[in-house]
């Protein structure tokens, strides 16, 4: 299993840029598909990217794609997900997930708050 920490949220305006970072903890990491979900007030929880254990493989919302890169380092244990050209429809909370064997996200972080403003 692996711990996951997500930070780097915080309050722009439209069009803006924000840089959010996923640090995991476990030795297994690196064999884990990553990924980004979202969940805004009175809404469910939504997939917005994810990436494959190699980093070579990615997927993304029709929503995001193209404003959104994610990304991973395995050398620092660590994922990110850069999101470019932010609109007021991204406000949500982000969620770090790991999939250990492509079957299901069952690591889970405690989110960090984006805020976009119009």
């Amino acid at each position: 299993q692996v711990q996951l920490v997500e930070s780097g949220g915080g309050l722009v305006q439209a069009g803006g840029s924000l840089r959010l970072s996923c640090a995991a903890s476990g030795r297994t990491f690196s064999r884990y598909i990553m990924g980004w979900f979202r969940q805004a007030p009175g809404k469910e929880r939504e997939f917005v990217a994810r990436i494959s254990w190699s980093g070579g493989s990615t997927y993304y919302a029709a929503s995001v794609k193209g404003r959104f890169t994610i990304s991973k380092d395995n050398a620092k244990n660590t994922v990110f997900l850069q999101m470019d050209s932010l609109k007021p429809e991204d406000t949500a909370r982000y969620y770090c997930a790991g999939d250990p064997d492509g079957s299901s996200w069952n690591q889970w972080g405690q989110g960090t708050q984006v805020t976009v403003s119009s």
